[in-house]
């Protein structure tokens, strides 16, 4: 097969993945999850010869950094709408949520939420993107031994952070003994 012909394929099997990937990570502004998902295939079309045999943990680690370079442009308009004066917070218009917002399971968002980008990214990449440690550590660009003592840590500090934020909740779990 050619590089176009494995560009193709790769395309046509995991569009879907790696538009997850991005979605999910985007948390709900859809308007940048094509904008970036196109990026990821683009610089997949430019390194059409770099595909590997599995392409799905490389086009991870290329949404990885797709995703990057958008949080970064997003910064910069944050940053000028801020100096500019012309935003929601800054004419009154500020909606705040009511008391039975909370969507179910939404403290374990909040929990995952409080953990540094790369304990969040290894956690999703496992549970979320369902990937095995050995396509971690190719998204995370490492070596096996060291992806998987980076799930090992940042399950226990998920775990831990769970816990500070439910202690009623998870003592009563560990009393059933499911915890």
């Amino acid at each position: 097969m050619s590089n176009d012909d494995d560009f193709a394929a790769a395309y046509r099997e995991h569009y879907w993945a790696v538009s997850r990937y991005v979605a999910r990570r985007l948390d709900g502004r859809t308007g940048e999850v094509e904008e970036v998902v196109a990026e990821v295939f683009t610089v997949a079309w430019r390194r059409r010869a770099d595909l590997p045999p599995v392409p799905l943990p490389w086009l991870y680690a290329v949404a990885r950094n797709c995703l990057a370079n958008a949080v970064r442009g997003q910064g910069r308009r944050r940053r000028l709408v801020d100096r500019m004066g012309n935003d929601d917070t800054a004419h009154g218009r500020h909606i705040e949520a009511g008391p039975d917002a909370e969507t179910p399971g939404a403290w374990v968002h909040d929990a995952l939420g409080r953990l540094s980008p790369a304990d969040q990214e290894v956690l999703r990449l496992t549970a979320w993107e369902e990937l095995g440690i050995d396509e971690v550590a190719v998204v995370l660009g490492c070596g096996r031994r060291a992806a998987s003592m980076r799930l090992h840590r940042a399950r226990r500090r998920l775990r831990a952070e769970i816990d500070r934020m439910r202690p009623t909740t998870t003592a009563a779990l560990k009393e059933n003994g499911h915890g």
